[in-house]
């Protein structure tokens, strides 16, 4: 019934007979399918959930899904690793299948290998997802210690490290396909100190002339001065078990040369092999270079690039021989050049071109949350890319580095990006951007380090390295500290001034969308990936909100968990299912606000119940059908909207309301004159845009650093008692106003956040283009920011407008064409942030 191992083997003795996961195995055992009631359910912890590239079904013309999941979860007594149904995956999409979180398990089966002896798996074929805090794993101290629950006969097929499916090798990353995963990926591994026969090697400059020889090649000996991140090719019908490809840029005293590491070498060498590493190559083949591959700029270095072959190294036919050399072991006389690096200050960042190449060091004071973004121009498999903004400080210039990192393959320093640290990045790229600050962003090539990993690397000997170390110990941590940000939404460059629709280039625009394709693309979003997309129309409705949206009320979340779930199910059969069907009910959102006192301007008092779903659309069937009829909220809003005709005729000219959505809290709003009607006329509201903690940055404290780092990153694919110590420091909502954009053909409608710049001392406000404006409505959604912003660095404090006066000046929005930039996130679970990142009038858009 468990692994065969002695770890495990110890601890059968006293087990519990209460345990579910062992009963439910039992019952599996003479009924292949099991359903199980509400009273013989109950919760088991998440604690692993891993990725794999899915098998292809043979004669299935379509693979409806890229990847599969594994999942362990324990019942406190056993743990047992489970696969997951193809029909769920999109739980964990969404991250509401998540490590450290209870579901029960409500309907499973026992699936066997065909193909193999001894060989067979829990598939979880129905579930419900629970509360946010677990109930079982507070009683675990050794989540690890906990036998393996496995069918007797079948020890040998459940191994921690490699996925269910037989024919799948190993996981990937849960997030994305560049970071390596799993204990296959050997780090830490002595070098070398061998005597080494350097007398007859070759140098790279003789390989391009002899690449079309059968000759042998002679060992190189060589110094890696740059390494890629890595590349995942793996895609259906590919038989190859460890699809991972790198390349490293490879130096002797000839010149340099491109390196390619294939397949399993991978695994076992690409955490070894560093910048500044010495290798020794043997039995090693020669390559025409693959051109449309990205290179790093290597100008600086000073020496003879040969592009025209790449060497490779592969597993096998022949099999490659590496020798790391120990630093210990290299010799002056052997002629490999020194590592060089083109470090940037911030001051000398506007003089560069754009594209071009460069280092940078620099003190964090901002970190964004991590993001995903779906990967341009990839034919196999969907993937994504993971990155997150940063900003950093050297102290040549008032501005820091912006940032924009994505994912280097090195997942360990990826995620502790935090302020306080000393963050060192090369090969990243300008970008120079019209109407905005420049910002870098990283290449494939890049390299991260922060404080922790500097010791050894060979860029701590550089002159800005030093001058920079030199400059940070005239700060005070206190005074820094106070400038810090994490997490929250960011979005940088601003928009240009000039909306353009390219007629050519179709890639260098933001994507000017149908309100259907909005629809759509709100609903296939999946955890934290990130699109920005333009839609046209027209505003008809502000109101200025005080409490952020959160995706069910507080009582319920604190409910037992079958109160708060998310059962999801697949077709009733007792063979292996090939589909799913998803039986969720609409979680309740009722935002609430703090009352505004009144400025004296003439409104009405209105009092409208308001319901609307996180995540699900209103419906608003048109005028030719009953509209919500069936219900109480139906009722009222029809006595409302019949009965206030006349009244909101009189209030056109400001068109100023004060709402009580709740009954207990008033908000400040307005809505255009036609608003009324239109909404009877449309056929769907999309009500999933707000303002969430997610959307919010919070100040840096070393207190908390560990919680506002989990916060700011990816749920992680293992679960430890760490990522639940801690609740997130609440944060205090500025203010934001809900916007809703009728869509130009008036069928429907959105509802996005719109939260401005309120202090220069904000992230959102570096780089910002801060001309003056007249607070108007609409100049403010233009321009992102109320004007003007307070600066405590000049320790100014200038009066902004109250919310009342920039709503007073809504009637210019009435029936105004415009062109409305969204940022779109997925923030787990219900939670879908809608931003307005710009509006534009129809006068400021061009056709090229």
């Amino acid at each position: 019934m468990m692994e065969d191992n002695s770890s495990s083997s110890s601890m059968v003795t006293g087990l519990s007979r209460a345990s579910f996961l062992q009963r439910t195995l039992e019952r599996l055992s003479s009924a292949q399918c099991l359903k199980l009631k509400a009273e013989e359910a109950a919760p088991v912890a998440v604690i692993a959930l891993q990725r794999y590239l899915s098998e292809q079904t043979e004669g299935q013309q379509e693979q409806l899904h890229s990847y599969n999941y594994d999942v362990t979860v324990t019942d406190g007594v056993w743990r047992a690793k489970c696969f997951v149904h193809p029909g769920l995956n999109h739980l964990v999409h969404t991250n509401t299948l998540r490590t450290g979180a209870d579901i029960i398990i409500t309907q499973c089966s026992f699936v066997y290998n065909e193909r193999r002896l001894g060989h067979g798996y829990i598939c979880i074929e129905k579930l419900i997802c629970g509360a946010e805090r677990s109930v079982v794993l507070p009683f675990i101290d050794d989540v690890s210690s906990l036998p393996m629950l496995v069918k007797h006969g079948m020890e040998r097929s459940v191994q921690s490290d490699v996925p269910l499916q037989v024919s799948r090798k190993h996981y990937l990353s849960l997030w994305n396909n560049d970071d390596p995963e799993g204990d296959i990926w050997t780090s830490g591994s002595p070098s070398s100190d061998t005597v080494l026969d350097v007398s007859k090697i070759s140098l790279l400059c003789s390989l391009e002339s002899s690449f079309r020889n059968t000759w042998k090649p002679l060992p190189l000996l060589v110094k890696i001065i740059h390494k890629s991140r890595l590349r995942y090719y793996g895609k259906f019908g590919l038989k190859i078990d460890y699809p991972f490809q790198t390349y490293f840029e490879v130096a002797d005293q000839s010149g340099t040369m491109s390196l390619v590491l294939w397949n399993e070498l991978c695994p076992e060498f690409y955490l070894r092999l560093n910048v500044g590493t010495v290798l020794y190559l043997q039995n090693y083949t020669l390559k025409q270079s693959y051109s449309n591959r990205s290179r790093p700029k290597m100008d600086h270095h000073r020496m003879k690039t040969f592009n025209s072959v790449e060497i490779c190294l592969n597993p096998r036919n022949p099999a490659s021989l590496i020798t790391v050399v120990c630093p210990k072991s290299v010799l002056p006389q052997w002629g490999l050049p020194e590592v060089s690096y083109q470090f940037t200050t911030r001051s000398e960042l506007e003089k560069l071109a754009n594209n071009s190449s460069c280092d940078v060091i620099g003190l964090v004071t901002f970190v964004g949350r991590v993001e995903r973004v779906k990967s341009k121009g990839n034919k196999g498999p969907e993937k994504y890319w993971t990155y997150r903004w940063v900003h950093a400080v050297d102290g040549t210039s008032n501005n820091p580095f912006i940032l924009e990192i994505f994912s280097s393959s090195q997942p360990e320093i990826f995620s502790c990006i935090c302020p306080m640290t000393y963050l060192v990045c090369t090969q990243m790229r300008v970008c120079q951007v019209e109407g905005s600050v420049p910002y870098l962003t990283s290449s494939c090539e890049t390299e991260m380090f922060i404080t922790g990993y500097h010791k050894g690397q060979p860029y701590v000997s550089d002159p800005t390295v030093k001058s920079f170390i030199q400059w940070t110990k005239t700060l005070k941590d206190n005074i820094v500290l106070q400038k810090t940000a994490v997490g929250g939404h960011y979005s940088y460059p601003r928009p240009p001034k000039i909306f353009t629709q390219s007629m050519v280039d179709a890639s260098a625009q933001v994507p000017l969308v149908a309100a259907t394709d909005l629809k759509k693309e709100l609903e296939t979003l999946q955890y934290r990936e990130h699109k920005k997309l333009a839609i046209q129309g027209q505003i008809t409705a502000v109101r200025y909100m005080k409490t952020l949206k959160t995706t069910e009320p507080q009582q319920t979340r604190d409910k037992e968990l079958p109160d708060v779930s998310t059962d999801v199910c697949v077709p009733e059969t007792h063979n292996h299912p090939t589909a799913a069907e998803q039986t969720s009910a609409d979680s309740v959102t009722s935002p609430s606000a703090e009352k505004i006192s009144p400025v004296g301007r003439k409104r009405r008092i209105q009092t409208r119940k308001t319901s609307q779903s996180s995540l699900n659309r209103d419906i608003v069937p048109s005028k030719r059908r009953t509209r919500h009829r069936g219900t109480q909220e139906g009722r009222e809003q029809e006595e409302q909207e019949s009965g206030s005709e006349s009244e909101e005729a009189q209030d056109v000219e400001h068109g100023l309301q004060y709402e009580n959505p709740n009954q207990d809290s008033d908000v400040l709003s307005w809505e255009s004159s036609n608003w009324l009607k239109q909404r009877q006329e449309m056929c769907e509201h999309l009500c999933q845009g707000g303002l969430y903690q997610d959307s919010i940055s919070q100040r840096f404290t070393s207190d908390a650093r560990n919680v506002l780092l989990q916060w700011s990153n990816l749920q992680p694919t293992r679960w430890t008692p760490e990522h639940t110590a801690d609740t997130i420091p609440p944060v205090v909502c500025p203010g934001y106003y809900q916007v809703t954009i009728l869509g130009i053909n008036k069928q429907i409608a959105v509802n996005a956040a719109y939260l401005p710049v309120m202090s220069a001392d904000e992230p959102r406000a570096v780089g910002l283009p801060q001309d003056p404006h007249g607070n108007t409505m609409l100049s403010c959604l233009s321009s992102g920011f109320l004007c003007p912003l307070s600066d405590t660095a000049n320790h100014s404090d200038a009066a902004l407008p109250e919310p009342e006066e920039i709503l007073a000046s809504a009637s210019e929005l009435e029936d105004t064409h415009v062109v409305c930039i969204l940022d779109l996130c997925h923030l787990g679970g219900d939670k879908v942030e809608v931003l307005i990142n710009k509006v534009y009038r129809v006068t400021e858009v061009s056709l090229d």
